[in-house]
């Protein structure tokens, strides 16, 4: 293999894959990615066998050909040289050229026949959507999905788009659970059954979509989720599992209604915080007439309270509730006003955007 690349194509083919090659997997190999030189094109294949990508851009392929090598080693090389064209030679023994002017390295490689088969892709049918529609629905769930790897269908966001073509997205950790809804502009699809998109994989889509304002692809085939966006392929493998019954969490008709100001009680909820217990966060919420005070206590930080208005005319209610999980609520709606509601201190708690029924989240309160 014989190519010369213009840096900035090259480093950001590469880019794309840093975060996925596996720096503690078992197999060693699966810190490299692969590139593939031929027809005036590179390709580059990165996997950790549960998250794969594949891209393209142009290059001047004097010969095809090739190499695996260390997808860190190779960026922060190349991250360093001059702008303009950068020149890769496979030598022998899997061994990797790069020239630039008077500079020149070598770095080791490892035979591409040792690099994991990779995943094919040929859905039958591809399906639509606006990518910021989708970076929305991702930023509004991933925070609720579980950490605990013994219940790992909670390990991800169920995705699902029912026959009349309402997009679903659902996350929860068995503490708290947030639920988005989105209109499908596509009339025509085949993805009727929800499946469970990991953690990781999500996070990736992200990064893929991040600067896109129009569309994106996405297909699911078997236990493969697949999205492409312009040149980029990105393979997810699903997780496998029952999600459980999500409906049956979200309680409805709760009598107690709070209307509060987004900002105003975020920036609350960081200060007063701050003194709360580190491990449960524990905030306690005092509802009287128009007010709510918001507190906490520790006796090895101390303590912190701090009072806001709010359209509330029920009865005095006390109720605990991990700020951590309140904020990370609150950082996802857009909204200037906040509708919270409750049955009582025992209960969980419905928060949303006032005047967006399409986004859902419940939060379990806390004994304080």
């Amino acid at each position: 293999m014989k190519i010369e690349i213009e840096k900035k194509d090259l480093l950001n083919l590469i880019g794309k894959t840093l975060n996925i090659v596996d720096k503690k997997n078992t197999m060693a190999v699966l810190v490299n990615v692969l590139l593939d030189a031929d027809h005036d094109r590179v390709k580059v294949f990165a996997t950790d066998l549960e998250v794969s990508l594949t891209d393209e851009v142009y290059a001047k392929v004097i010969e095809s050909g090739k190499v695996v090598v260390s997808t860190k080693n190779l960026f922060e090389i190349c991250k360093k040289l001059d702008e303009g064209k950068i020149q890769f030679i496979k030598k022998e023994n899997n061994w990797l050229e790069i020239k630039q002017g008077r500079f020149s390295s070598r770095i080791v490689g490892v035979s591409h026949e040792d690099y994991p088969i990779f995943p094919t892709y040929n859905p039958q049918y591809f399906l639509k959507m606006n990518a910021l529609m989708l970076k929305e629905m991702i930023d509004k769930t991933i925070y609720s999905v579980s950490n605990d790897e013994t219940r790992y269908h909670l390990n991800g966001v169920y995705f699902e788009i029912n026959s009349q073509n309402n997009c679903r997205m659902v996350a929860t950790d068995g503490h708290r659970l947030s639920l988005v809804n989105k209109q499908l502009e596509q009339l025509k699809h085949n993805l009727t059954s929800g499946v469970i998109i990991p953690r990781k994989g999500l996070f990736e889509i992200k990064k893929i979509i991040e600067n896109n304002t129009g569309t994106i692809e996405i297909a699911i085939e078997g236990s493969q989720f697949y999205l492409k966006n312009e040149s980029t392929v990105l393979m997810i493998r699903l997780i496998e599992g029952k999600y459980p019954n999500y409906q049956q969490f979200i309680p409805q008709k709760l009598p107690l209604k709070i209307l509060v100001n987004k900002n105003e009680f975020l920036t609350s909820l960081e200060r007063v915080a701050l003194l709360a217990n580190q491990k449960s966060k524990a905030v306690l919420l005092n509802l009287a007439n128009k007010r709510m005070e918001i507190s906490s206590n520790n006796p090895e930080l101390g303590e912190a309270k701090e009072e806001i208005e709010v359209e509330y005319s029920g009865s005095d209610l006390k109720i605990g509730f991990n700020a951590r999980y309140l904020l990370d609520v609150l950082a996802a709606i857009d909204e200037e006003k906040v509708l919270i509601e409750i049955n009582d201190h025992l209960s969980p708690g419905v928060v949303r955007p006032n005047n967006d029924p399409n986004y859902t989240c419940v939060v379990m309160p806390m004994r304080i």
